[in-house]
């Protein structure tokens, strides 16, 4: 056939591509995959096999001496070391279950009620700030002083409308005539009806005086009752203690009570404005008269949120305000995805909504769940800024934590690199199972 046009077949469907081709296309992929791999290679792969290396050395690293193992028993037998690894299993044991259960009751919440938007905003809100600015923030929520302290501030709230400050917390006897018993004061002078017992304080402050106390007068006394005041014996310019003088104030509501010879109360009264007291009807006897120790309980202190024994809990409550706002949005997205039609079929068939909640809701959110607790586990075992931020320096100690511990260890102080080293390795030996768990998960997802 001459002359005859000849065009070369197209290679047929399904034929390998030629080698050129092949080459090409893996040379595009590494060109691709190269800024990845080296950035992996200098950020992740050398620090991680040169901290495994200096680990097997002393304070300066590789300029010291080899210690093999040393570094790594060190981590079970330093007693700062030892509480870092207990603390950061508490915050394991405790901190992403939490977190966890809160979002996911905010994630269903977000359901039922009227102010989705503002509801999500608020619970969110502190993923917004740094964990370091959230330590700075519940430190001072967390100070001791309930006029400091927003915490203490409305736990004496509480403790105020049950256990209520006394009307002279601070206040002392003026003179040896009255005698401290079981938290009050205690007339020694024995009282017959007609007498007058005279209970003077000091110890108290211009300010501290209750409003509308006026004049205190000696009462005259009075035939088949007991009469007496109880004032502020302080005179401005000087005065005689024990004496009742023109210039000093009675003191108005201290609980006063008059006691038999047994020493049991017969009688209580509370001062007027100018600090008198009657006790009527009082059977004839020898009695005591005295102030209650209601009149002398101390206002409520607060607690020491900071202090060593409340420090990780104080910790935690603030870690997990930070991270309840991720699990809700996290979950929430779980839960808008959930089919509705299973959630009204077990409804439709009688099932109550905690029987939804528990046996429908949370199995088909089982996978969301597990993303949110396994995010939170790693992240909790490299808390770290938190800690540093709201845990004041005497108490850095009880906080201790395994990611602090390293960089003590390591940067702070007299550095001792080779120790620090064998703590991130410790670390990261911690975090590897959990970084496997959760491949395997997305794995079985896929």
């Amino acid at each position: 056939m001459s002359g005859a046009n000849i065009t070369a077949e197209p290679p047929a469907r399904g034929a390998p591509p030629s080698p050129h081709a092949e080459r090409g296309r893996y040379l595009t992929g590494i060109v691709f995959l190269l800024p990845a791999l080296v950035l992996l290679a200098v950020w992740l792969f050398y620090p991680t096999v040169y901290t495994v290396i200096r680990s097997f050395f002393g304070h300066s690293g590789y300029l010291g001496a080899w210690v093999g193992i040393d570094n790594y028993r060190n981590l079970f037998t330093t007693s700062t070391l030892v509480t870092a690894i207990k603390n950061s299993a508490i915050w394991v044991g405790v901190v992403p279950a939490l977190v966890t259960a809160l979002g996911l009751i905010f994630a269903v919440l977000t359901e039922r009620v009227r102010w989705v938007v503002a509801f999500k905003t608020a619970v969110f809100l502190p993923m917004a700030i740094s964990a370091f600015a959230t330590g700075v923030t519940w430190r001072i929520m967390y100070q001791q002083d309930p006029s400091q302290g927003a915490i203490n501030a409305l736990s004496r709230s509480v403790s105020d409308a049950f256990s209520p400050a006394g009307v002279l917390p601070s206040a002392l006897p003026s003179t040896t005539a009255l005698q401290t018993r079981a938290g009050g004061l205690v007339l020694k002078t024995p009282l017959h009806p007609g007498g007058v017992a005279l209970l003077g304080l000091t110890g108290i402050a211009p300010q501290a005086m209750p409003s509308g106390a006026k004049q205190a007068v000696k009462p005259a006394g009075k035939p088949g009752a007991i009469e007496g005041a109880v004032w502020r014996d302080f005179k401005p310019g000087g005065g005689k203690p024990g004496v009742l003088e023109q210039g000093e104030q009675g003191i108005p509501g201290v609980t006063v009570e008059l006691k038999n010879a047994a020493g049991k109360v017969v009688q209580t009264t509370k001062t007027d404005a100018a600090g008198d007291f009657e006790f009527t009807s009082v059977p004839a006897g020898s009695y005591n008269a005295g102030i209650g120790a209601r009149t002398f309980a101390k206002p409520f202190g607060g607690y020491s949120w900071l202090g060593p024994k409340l420090i990780t809990p104080s910790l935690i409550i603030a870690y997990i305000w930070i991270w309840a706002g991720f699990a809700m949005v996290v979950i929430a997205a779980g839960l808008s995805a959930m089919p509705r039609e299973v959630l009204e079929a077990a409804r439709t068939d009688g099932a109550t909504e905690w029987q939804v909640f528990r046996r429908v809701t949370v199995p088909l959110l089982a996978p969301v769940l597990s993303v949110v607790f396994i995010t939170m586990v790693i992240n909790v075992l490299k808390v770290f800024d938190i800690v540093i931020a709201l845990a004041p320096d005497s108490v850095q100690a009880n906080a201790n934590v395994i990611a602090l511990a390293m960089w003590r260890t390591a940067f702070s102080g007299q550095p001792n690199f080779g120790g620090g080293s064998a703590i991130a390795v410790f670390l990261f030996v911690l975090v590897i199972p959990v970084l496997a768990l959760n491949i395997r998960r997305f794995r079985r997802e896929i």
